[in-house]
């Protein structure tokens, strides 16, 4: 993932397990922090009642960005399998 593709306030889920922290991919956090000059992110994990249970660093290869509209008119929807 290129460093300048995630920002702040993005919404992220996690593509690894962080077990030191109880957290597993899939958890989705909220980009609080950029680090190092956007080489990490402090990542925000919140209840669904907005309080926070962890907030950690994180390299941008253990996140993805989540799209709630599409990414690009250009793109078209593919299948991935694993």
């Amino acid at each position: 993932m290129a460093k300048n593709t995630i920002k702040l306030l993005d919404v992220v889920a996690l593509t690894v397990d962080v077990p030191e922290y109880n957290l597993w991919r899939g958890q989705v956090g909220t980009v609080v922090e950029l680090l190092a000059d956007g080489a990490a992110f402090e990542v925000e994990f919140s209840d669904r009642n907005g309080r926070t249970y962890e907030s950690v660093g994180l390299h941008p290869d253990q996140i993805m960005v989540l799209y709630f509209e599409p990414a690009s008119p250009d793109r078209k929807p593919e299948m991935i399998t694993a």
